[in-house]
């Protein structure tokens, strides 16, 4: 399992993680596109945009491994902002590429590439 150094590890002064320690033996927990719910709480959508800025700082426009990023974070962008990278794509595996939607992310997350432009 790859370790993104220098990614952070949380959302700052919470309790979001957005990377994993360790690798699970049995395997990576499978992706899922979660639905994002108009009601979903301040700090969950704080947790969205941290981890969205986090991953356009890291990465850019650039496919990447997913490694050590946190499964239940990188579902929630899942389908839509984070896409597969490769055909075939493993959901449940750590050595799956991926890559950030731009156009999606930027309409999602406009505060995420705020000076980019």
């Amino acid at each position: 399992m790859l370790k993104h150094r220098g990614f952070p590890g949380r959302l700052p002064g919470t309790d979001f993680q957005f990377v994993i320690r360790r690798g699970n033996p049995k395997g990576a927990t499978r992706l899922v596109a979660r639905e994002r719910f108009r009601d979903r709480s301040p700090a969950d959508r704080r947790a969205d945009l941290g981890f969205m800025a986090a991953l356009w700082d890291h990465f850019g426009e650039d496919p990447f491994e997913r490694g050590n990023l946190d499964a239940g974070r990188l579902s929630w962008l899942f389908g839509r902002e984070v896409i597969p990278a490769e055909d075939p794509f493993d959901p449940e595996s750590y050595e799956s590429l991926l890559k950030i939607d731009v156009a999606r992310a930027r309409a999602a997350f406009p505060e995420a590439f705020e000076g980019e432009e």
